[in-house]
């Protein structure tokens, strides 16, 4: 049975990769600890769990839901966007619910890419940012991030060709594989060029609810002019410890959402009514409370990994976002690859490479903060030991 030409093209997806080396090392009798998947290790917070829980005793639930949500979840993400980043979402024309931000990123290039129209894609970056693309006929175009500039792109190095080509642009900070956050001026600087192309900006936001020392993320959609250029993927998968729930929504550019729309009403039956009654409870000013007790346990476990990284030499500002450390693999190894993989063979610790994130991510690796403290303490232990 052959498969397609377009999954060909696309290698097989990261986090399948890192879940089959686990099992294999387990099966062989090793206490493997995984610092690579950024899966939250403690439950979804009782007051979700709760609106859920009696969400789905409600008969109206249990049938189809629509595609264009639930009219109190669509104001619930409406109200949350103006008290938590002082932007005015439509809540009838300018959200839309999505079954969780992946779905939503891969959905998007089959809704506005035509084979050979290009994606600009942040690199490193969330993987589906270029086999999103692929998978819908189009063309991925890297925009590495660079360090020196607070891993940002370079818009200016952009060609004129590859601009005029381009019809998507995937951005995301707080940052997915870095940590970083953006500078001030850059979405400004982005708003400008996306106009100067006709190119629709998507701004992944699955982390601006997961800060430290005081720093809050904002919105792309504050940029002025934003909306006439683009959208924004909200996800409650990290900052409410839902990624199972599978609960995200498109804000933004009026136009993009009905396009969207579109799309969706040829590909799935929206998302589970109970879960947008769940995601209501999750977004009202009652949810902030878990979400800071969360970036609490966060902000602990990233000193302790910071800490034993500069045991080992390796040292990095720590990160004020995310659930990530990104960090330079040490001298003498010759990838990113062949070091996680001297890290799992000699202390039993799974780390990702920063290559899996994209060509720009070579020579780092990525450490996830969504193990529980005693077994994320015994994995810097084994760290340092090893002198890995």
């Amino acid at each position: 049975m052959k498969p397609s030409e377009r999954l060909s093209r696309i290698p097989p997806y990261l986090f399948a990769e890192l879940e089959r080396k686990i099992a294999a090392k387990k099966a062989q009798g090793v206490d493997v600890i995984s610092l690579g998947i950024g899966d939250p290790d403690r439950p979804t917070p009782a007051l979700i769990v709760e609106a859920m829980q009696e969400a789905v005793t409600e008969a109206e639930t249990h049938r189809y839901p629509s595609n264009r949500g639930r009219a109190d979840f669509r104001q619930a993400l409406s109200d949350f966007y103006e008290r938590r980043f002082d932007v005015d979402i439509d809540a009838e024309t300018e959200v839309m619910p999505a079954i969780g931000a992946k779905e939503a990123i891969f959905n998007l290039n089959l809704a506005f890419l035509d084979p050979g129209d290009v994606a600009l894609a942040s690199d490193p970056g969330y993987p589906v940012y270029t086999a999103g693309p692929l998978r819908a006929g189009g063309e991925p175009v890297v925009m590495p991030l660079v360090p020196e500039l607070g891993f940002i792109p370079d818009l200016d190095a952009i060609s004129e060709e590859t601009a005029r080509r381009a019809k998507l642009m995937y951005l995301s900070y707080p940052n997915n594989p870095t940590g970083a956050v953006v500078p001030e001026g850059f979405f400004a600087r982005v708003v400008a060029f996306a106009k100067a192309y006709d190119i629709l900006v998507v701004h992944d936001n699955a982390y601006s609810e997961t800060t430290y020392d005081g720093y809050r993320a904002p919105s792309f959609l504050a940029t002025p002019g934003s909306k006439e250029v683009g959208i924004e993927v909200f996800s409650l998968s990290k900052g409410y410890n839902m990624t199972g729930w599978r609960c995200a929504a498109v804000l933004g550019n009026a136009q993009a959402i009905e396009t969207y729309w579109r799309l969706k009403t040829n590909i799935d039956s929206g998302l589970f009514e109970a879960v947008q009654l769940a995601g209501v409870a999750a977004l009202s000013p009652d949810g902030d409370a878990e979400v800071a007790s969360m970036n609490e346990l966060y902000r602990r476990r990233r000193n302790l990994v910071c800490e034993a990284l500069a045991k080992i030499g390796v040292h990095i500002p720590p990160p004020k976002g995310t659930i990530y450390v990104w960090a330079p693999i040490p001298a003498g190894f010759e990838s990113s690859v062949a070091y996680c993989e001297h890290v799992l063979e000699q202390a039993a610790v799974v780390i990702s490479p920063g290559s899996a994130y994209g060509p720009s991510g070579e020579g780092w690796f990525r450490i996830s903060l969504t193990t529980p403290d005693d077994r994320l303490a015994e994995a810097v232990e084994r760290l340092a030991a090893a002198n890995l």
